[in-house]
């Protein structure tokens, strides 16, 4: 059973072993690997201290490697599986219920002494079962009001001040923030009465809180001061440009407000007049936790690392570089620190502040709740409705998060299965040795050696990731199960395929894949029968027409959802200076979203398309085309008779291919609607399967999901060759019958 988990360690083991062999040639240096998720002014002072640290430790050296943060948890879980990973991992305070409950983390008792620990702010110490899993070297990471003073003198102290500026503001936008994160919009909840968790971290949704801060930020949002639509980087970029005065943003934000030129000043979020209680932002802190997996041999050299970057002085240098709260109580009392008007405001604010819960529950509240935020900005769901649902979500995918299967008479079915397989395949892979070695007298041993990397790069990059997938949708592979995983059976299949949520999801990715292949091959085919004309400058066409394809499609979604903004965005500015109509709210319901998508990627998949075709066009004989103009045939029966005939060996593969990625193309639906806004009505089975595994740490019922598509797509290619295959035939033998008569 522990097989494909022995061979997962095995392998990274030894890819492992060979980069440090390849690092140690020269030296017998210690590499520690560090990896972070921090923003690039923090980066930069960051990588100045390690420059720093292996001055003073020339036997050290230190590999910082950065992650967004989701990305950052997602792989670390995956090596610390593997047995393997960073030493040291750099992240927000929430990451540590799950990679504790998972048992990723070694206690960091041995490597902090106590005296030090005196100096730390309570809140910057992590703790589970009396040990201590995260150091901090900052607190705070938290929501305020910041404003631009040149702007605007004084930050609203209530709502109905708030309200009242906002109503008599002349210069741009008054008040803008991330709108679709419910992060943003939780600190206002509590100004209402009660928090949206409890001290346990279980969820308070269905609250006359939580109901009368969504009718708030619902109105709020309707405010003529308020832009319509922003995300982060849209929200950033207004503050930045002196367009709006004031950003509900955190303190990592502030040291790259001041670096952009800006006279920032920070205040608490204000008062609610209704209640006359102060909203409540989450209060946290970012430090380092140790890899579970490190090395004995490291952990000194880790040690010294570890009090290096927790130092009074490195503290100082991000305190002073941007402007963030130390951890240390000594270094608060630095000139740095007590003289930073912003530092000072910040130690007020945090006063107000409730402590952000680490426990790994809290991932389904913020999915929940998330949902029924965005449909009531949307309009979809009423805030009543809205807090009930959120609520009845949250409990029931808390209950998911932490069930665990119990072994069942199918796993026993399971592994007598899978012994038989194994069994063939022994045999089979016997067979094929013995072929080899009767191979040797004829072509010699030489072939094979060149073929030996290859063949193990593809087992280790396709074939061992396929089959440990397939083990892993029969387990119970979850939250709780992390390191002691068993199969259970089938069971994740049958909930998958009983599930209505499925059923729909599929539907939808069907047509997204359908409709996105036909304009590929539509435009693809058309551009290429353009650019094989004899047109003046074709290398420039051909070449400006790649450009889509060329370009990661990382970049191109994030500039594509810039391009779709409401109000800022170039599609409605021309929709609005050509065609003189109304801006079109791309995000403001599932079918505007999805066709947003469906945009963005019938842009990135042509020029493939078009590619493919125009190779085949260059391989049809110019012979045929002029008999065809001796005959007197038309342009549409040229092509209907001669050339899409001609294209369909090379359309054919680059169709099933077109297929298979669109299909499967996660960047263009997560990056475009950002994770599926609004409130989730724009996932494909691969993004539902990204959430699932990731977002919710279902990972055997991801793992069986993913099973369920490449049975999808492998039947759907092989009943599509044999298809294009019959018709090819019958074209043919169409064809012999013309000429014979």
């Amino acid at each position: 059973m522990r097989f494909l988990t022995s061979l997962i360690v095995i392998l990274t083991t030894l890819l492992v072993l060979f980069s440090n062999l390849a690092l140690s040639e020269d030296s017998p240096k210690i590499h520690l690997r560090l990896w972070h998720q921090l923003m690039y002014s923090h980066r930069t002072v960051q990588a100045d201290l390690i420059k720093e640290f292996e001055k003073q430790n020339p036997d050290i050296v230190v590999e910082s490697s950065y992650w967004e943060t989701e990305e950052l948890r997602s792989k670390f879980q995956a090596s610390a599986l593997g047995g393997i990973g960073p030493e040291l991992i750099y992240g927000p305070s929430d990451q540590v219920g799950p990679f504790y409950t998972m048992n990723l983390l070694r206690p960091l008792n041995d490597l902090i002494d106590e005296e030090s620990l005196k100096d730390f702010d309570p809140i910057s110490v992590i703790r589970k079962d009396k040990s201590i899993f995260l150091m901090g070297d900052t607190t705070g990471n938290f929501l305020c009001l910041v404003y631009n003073k040149k702007l605007l003198a004084q930050a609203p102290s209530s709502t109905d001040e708030m309200m009242k500026q906002g109503q008599e503001w002349k210069k741009g936008y008054y008040l803008v923030w991330p709108m679709q994160e419910p992060f943003f919009f939780v600190p206002w909840v509590a100004g209402f009465g009660t928090p949206f968790v409890d001290q346990n971290a279980s969820p308070l949704l269905n609250s006359s809180s939580m109901k009368s801060a969504m009718t708030f930020i619902r109105d709020l949002r309707r405010s003529s001061f308020v832009p319509k639509e922003a995300d982060y980087e849209t929200a950033n970029a207004l503050f930045k440009d002196g367009k709006v005065a004031i950003i509900l943003n955190g303190d990592w934000s502030w040291g790259d407000y001041k670096k952009a030129g800006l006279d920032i000043g920070v205040a608490p979020f204000p008062k609610i007049s209704a209640t006359g209680l102060w909203p409540s932002p989450l209060v946290s802190t970012l430090g380092y936790s140790v890899n579970k997996n490190i090395e004995e041999a490291k952990l000194p050299a880790t040690k010294k690392l570890l009090q290096f970057l927790l130092s009074k002085e490195s503290q100082l240098s991000f305190a002073k570089e941007v402007g963030i709260l130390p951890s240390r109580i000594s270094a608060r009392q630095d000139p740095i620190v007590k003289e930073d008007p912003l530092l000072k405001a910040a130690a007020e604010i945090m006063k107000l502040g409730q402590p952000m819960p680490i426990e790994p529950e809290l991932r389904a509240i913020w999915d929940s709740l998330r949902t029924h935020y965005q449909a009531v900005l949307a309009d979809q769901e009423s805030p009543e409705k809205a807090s009930e649902s959120a609520q009845l979500d949250a409990l029931e995918q808390i209950h998911v998060m932490n069930n665990v299967e119990e072994v069942s008479w199918q796993s026993y079915v399971i592994k007598v299965l899978g012994l038989l397989v194994g069994l063939a395949l022994t045999w089979l892979g016997w067979q094929w040795l013995k072929l080899i070695k009767i191979s040797f007298g004829e072509i010699g041993k030489f072939p094979y050696l060149l073929l030996t990397p290859a063949m193990l790069a593809v087992f280790v990059v396709v074939i061992f990731p396929f089959c440990f997938n397939f083990y892993i949708s029969f387990s119970n592979l979850s939250l709780r199960t992390f390191q002691n995983y068993q199969l259970t059976g089938w069971q994740n299949y049958i909930q998958i395929l009983e599930n209505p949520t499925f059923y729909f999801v599929f539907g939808k990715t069907i047509i997204w894949t359908f409709t996105n292949v036909f304009f590929h091959v539509f435009l693809g085919v058309f551009l290429a029968l353009l650019i094989n004309q004899s047109l003046p400058a074709k290398p420039f066409f051909r070449v400006l027409l790649i450009i889509p394809w060329a370009v990661p499609q990382y970049i191109t979604a994030l500039t594509w959802r810039g391009m779709f903004n409401s109000q800022f965005g170039l599609i409605n500015k021309v929709v609005h200076d050509l065609l003189h109509g109304p801006a079109i709210e791309w995000f403001s319901s599932p079918l505007k979203a999805f066709s947003a998508c469906f945009l963005t990627n019938v842009w990135l998949g042509f020029p493939f398309m078009m590619m493919v075709t125009l190779g085949g066009l260059q391989s049809i004989p110019k012979e045929l085309f002029e008999a065809a103009k001796v005959d007197g045939a038309s342009t549409w029966q040229t092509f209907r008779r001669i050339t899409w005939p001609l294209l369909q060996p090379v359309l054919r593969p680059a169709v099933v291919l077109g297929c298979i990625w669109t299909f499967n193309n996660l960047n263009v639906v997560w990056l475009v609607s950002n994770g599926g806004e609004p409130a989730d009505q724009t996932h494909i089975l691969v993004s539902y399967v990204y959430k699932s595994a990731f977002n919710l740490y279902r990972y055997s019922s991801s793992a069986a999901l993913s099973m369920i598509i490449f049975c999808v797509l492998l039947a759907w290619t092989i009943f599509y060759l044999r298809l294009q295959e019959k018709v090819s035939q019958e074209s043919t033998s169409d064809s012999v019958e013309g000429s014979h008569k």
